[in-house]
């Protein structure tokens, strides 16, 4: 496959990374999530874009996301609540990121500099292994820029399936690296094809 479904993340630091597995564990037991977590094949992650990229335009889309590296960086970040989108067996967690300015200004710097190379025609085989897409994961691919970007853009870390608390909120941490992932179903960060690491 020539076209790949990708999303522009950031990833958490170790221990938000470890945070949000621990929590997505509890609703894998309690609620059978579909999404479950992990360090190596199904990321923690804050997307800043989504959209499908043509293998031919990666080594582009690298240099765009290393020059957007090199001179911006989210700052500081914060989880400041749960929000559950969907409700009985549709319920998603997420922990929300609070959108300070710095993290809006470079989730608009990535959709405006990636914008000639990130189409939204989305279909099944573009996403990563065999496992089959739902209609909702390709409905969000297709409708990122329209529904979930610039002023809709809300920072979240994608929990998993079902309903959970966390009293010990809100939680600072920092993101470790931009990267630019395959996207599986659920829109889970499932492959890394670029790996930058940010300045501290």
């Amino acid at each position: 496959m020539g076209i790949r479904a990708v999303d522009v993340v950031l990833l958490a630091g170790e221990g938000m990374a470890d945070r949000v597995i621990e929590a997505n564990r509890r609703l894998v037991e309690e609620f059978g999530s579909e999404i479950a977590l992990n360090k190596e094949s199904c990321l923690p992650h804050i997307s800043l874009a989504m959209g499908c990229v043509d293998k031919k335009d990666m080594a582009s889309v690298e240099k765009i996301l290393q020059s957007i590296a090199n001179k911006s960086h989210p700052g500081d970040l914060t989880v400041s609540g749960i929000r559950v989108t969907g409700s009985g067996s549709e319920a998603v967690s997420a922990f929300v990121v609070e959108k300070t300015e710095e993290l809006q200004l470079l989730h608009e710097e990535v959709m405006g500099k990636l914008s000639p190379y990130l189409g939204s025609n989305v279909t099944a085989d573009m996403l990563y292994g065999d496992e089959e897409a739902g209609e909702r994961t390709l409905e969000w691919i297709r409708d990122y820029r329209q529904k979930s970007s610039f002023a809709n853009f809300w920072p979240h870390i994608t929990i998993g399936g079902g309903e959970i608390e966390d009293r010990s909120l809100p939680a600072k941490f920092a993101a470790s690296e931009l990267a630019l992932c395959h996207l599986g179903n659920h829109c889970t960060c499932r492959k890394i094809l670029v790996s930058i690491k940010l300045r501290t």
